[in-house]
């Protein structure tokens, strides 16, 4: 009894897996399967759950910038802008960049200074710039001397100017001022006077004084002409402090 009840298992076994390998070979293009290998197809739970987590993170959820590590729960993605950035140092600057003067924005006077080389000559004088307009802009520079000859600048005679000084920006505000100083090689003796170049002196109604990208402007003097020698004259450059 025993030794025929394992024949018909042992043959039961058999006539299974004859059935199997014949529904193996019926499936065309299985490569895998007839291989014994079986075929890769995701879930279909693992499907419901990539659909259900994509890649980008929920509201108040940060990932590292890496990809690594795991994510952790922070203040909201929407909490730091662009926006927020701070400003670039020129679009704080107060009032931005404050323009040359015009020449037009510019009125021009003269008058002799008190601090001036011996002589019988004007000697120095100090020219004032007023900023007539009603914005602030800026005056920089050394300035160009000539005489006016018979008073009138398309007679110009230019002075050779010898600069003095560190030029630097100087801001006028509606209504301020600022100056140059000229001093000239001063006119000895009386009456007409005499040069110690052995030159003759020259006096001139008016000058016409140029600043750097403010134009030119022709001024006379308070009292007295614009007498000396050489056709020379020394010049500081514009300054915020009114010389002496």
């Amino acid at each position: 009894m025993q030794h025929r009840t394992t024949v018909r298992v042992t043959a039961s076994a058999a006539a299974a897996i004859a059935a199997a390998l014949s529904l193996t070979a019926c499936q065309p293009g299985d490569g895998d399967a007839a291989a014994g290998t079986p075929a890769k197809t995701p879930s279909a739970a693992t499907a419901r759950g990539t659909a259900s987590h994509p890649a980008t993170p929920a509201a108040g959820t940060s990932r590292p910038a890496t990809g690594g590590g795991t994510p952790h729960t922070g203040a909201p993605a929407t909490s730091a802008p662009a926006t927020a950035a701070p400003a670039s140092a020129g679009s704080r600057a107060p009032g931005g960049t404050v323009p040359p003067c015009a020449a037009t924005a510019l009125q021009a006077s003269a008058y002799q200074a008190a601090d001036r080389p011996s002589g019988t000559g004007v000697g120095a004088a100090v020219i004032q710039f007023t900023n007539t307009s009603g914005k602030a802009c800026t005056l920089k520079g050394h300035p160009t001397v000539a005489g006016a000859g018979n008073g009138s600048p398309q007679h110009n005679r230019p002075l050779t100017v010898t600069p003095t000084g560190t030029s630097a920006s100087v801001r006028v505000a509606p209504g301020g001022k600022a100056w140059v100083k000229l001093t000239f090689v001063q006119v000895q003796g009386e009456g007409d006077g005499y040069c110690v170049s052995g030159a003759k002196p020259v006096a001139y109604p008016t000058l016409v004084v140029g600043l750097p990208g403010a134009g030119a402007h022709q001024v006379a003097l308070s009292d007295g002409l614009f007498a000396e020698c050489d056709n020379k004259v020394s010049a500081t450059a514009v300054t915020a402090v009114k010389p002496s």
